[in-house]
């Protein structure tokens, strides 16, 4: 049995897309580090960097979003929308839009989680049903733990859907130019599933924008749509949250914070 964390590795052969952190300490140790205890501390130092974010490259998401909306500024005015993903991408998607005078909602999608281990998945969908499922991560699954999942998981996108948005539907986007904006991407498989809905509601244009990638999953990304922004790309690239200083879980009275402010920017036409 492993115990330990699980993050997403960018430079592994397919079908080796995690590593435990559990193992990562006998890598130390069988690599002739020393003793146990000698792992031990080189464990504990690698494994607080990746869960604090002691690479630190964005003080925060409105940092973040901040500096993406930099990059992004050959958008300003030209009636984009930005549907940010939540809950952790609701700041950044927020900046952006702010920053280029954009449409601004919430596309809501959820990762399939493995019922043993709810912090990896084998796959995410999106709240139209569109999906993208890792096959070889779902491969010891039955159909009806699949089914079971998805079904808990579609409850949850009413439930986001009903307290996050308020119950409003998704606005249209046929013809649109759609930014979809997350606070990093780390396997890929919630834009996946971002990127399908949009494709199946006629999106024109689909902009995948996020502060952090990995290389290989950047280039997987940017391969299904029109354009790809990231500013960062690790080459040590292990969790989302190690590019930010200050990293947190964000809750929903953040995302219905952020929501609120929106739409008194709007109404004060600032």
């Amino acid at each position: 049995m492993r115990y330990g964390w699980w993050f997403p590795r960018d430079d592994l052969e397919d079908g080796e897309e995690l590593i435990g952190l559990h193992d990562l300490f006998w890598r130390r140790y069988l690599d002739g580090m020393g003793d146990a205890e000698d792992a031990s501390l080189a464990w504990t130092s690698e494994a607080t960097g990746l869960i604090l974010g002691a690479d630190g490259m964005f003080d925060d998401r409105r940092d973040a979003g901040e500096q993406l909306a930099r990059a992004l500024a050959d958008y300003k005015g030209k009636s984009v929308i930005v549907l940010a993903i939540p809950r952790g991408g609701v700041e950044v998607g927020y900046q952006v839009a702010r920053a280029l005078d954009a449409g601004f909602s919430l596309v809501i999608v959820r990762k399939l989680p493995f019922p043993d281990n709810p912090e990896a998945g084998f796959g995410a969908i999106a709240e139209d049903g569109s999906a993208s499922i890792i096959k070889w991560a779902a491969y010891g699954l039955s159909r009806d733990t699949i089914e079971r999942v998805v079904k808990f998981q579609q409850e949850e996108i009413r439930r986001r859907i009903q307290v996050l948005r308020r119950g409003d539907s998704l606005p249209g986007l046929t013809g649109r130019t759609v930014i979809l904006a997350d606070d990093g991407i780390a396997m890929g498989s919630t834009m996946r599933a971002a990127i399908k809905l949009c494709e199946n509601q006629g999106a024109s244009r689909i902009v995948v924008a996020v502060p952090v990638a990995g290389e290989r999953v950047a280039r997987e990304i940017g391969a299904l749509v029109d354009e790809i922004v990231v500013l960062e790309k690790p080459p040590f690239f292990r969790a989302v949250a190690q590019v930010y200083r200050n990293w947190y879980d964000v809750s929903d009275r953040e995302v219905l914070r952020i929501m609120e402010a929106w739409r008194g920017e709007r109404s004060a036409g600032t």
